[in-house]
């Protein structure tokens, strides 16, 4: 079963091709390299939820990245991570609300039965999937802990 969204990449690293967009085709070619490296170290075909987590991983570089730079004031850089930023973001699903994380949150504790913070894991186990690319997995932690604590 292939990935339709990486199927989408591919499909806009030929339309950045053909329009010569350099900056463009730079990232989405840096998106392609490594969905290429985990299919060849793992030996598996990417499907939706797996680019997702890549997105979510790649997402997550950048805006370590980005605050970096902004804090030791290289915008040329900051800027450039940005731009990368904003292009993984046109691949993944809208984001969910706080109300619609806080609601997933509520259904997996008690789903669980989870009555302390040494649950948290079953808890994170069935969130994780419902929210992957839709939600700052961090953000999902925290509200988990203080539901636990």
């Amino acid at each position: 079963m292939s990935s339709e969204i990486k199927l989408q990449v591919e499909s806009e690293v030929k339309d950045a091709m053909r329009a010569r967009d350099k900056q463009r085709l730079g990232v989405l070619r840096l998106i392609m390299s490594e969905f290429k490296r985990i299919e060849v170290d793992e030996r598996i075909e990417l499907d939706d939820s797996r680019v997702l987590a890549v997105f979510d991983k790649m997402s997550k570089q950048r805006k370590d990245s980005l605050s970096q730079f902004q804090d030791a004031g290289r915008d040329d850089l900051a800027d450039q991570e940005s731009f990368e930023l904003q292009i993984l973001k046109e691949f993944m699903p809208p984001q969910l609300s706080d109300d619609e994380v806080k609601s997933i949150v509520d259904a997996a504790i008690s789903e669980v039965g989870a009555s302390s913070i040494k649950d948290m894991g079953k808890v994170m186990g069935i969130i994780k999937p419902k929210v992957q690319g839709q939600a700052d997995m961090g953000v999902v932690g925290s509200l988990v802990k203080a539901q636990l604590n």
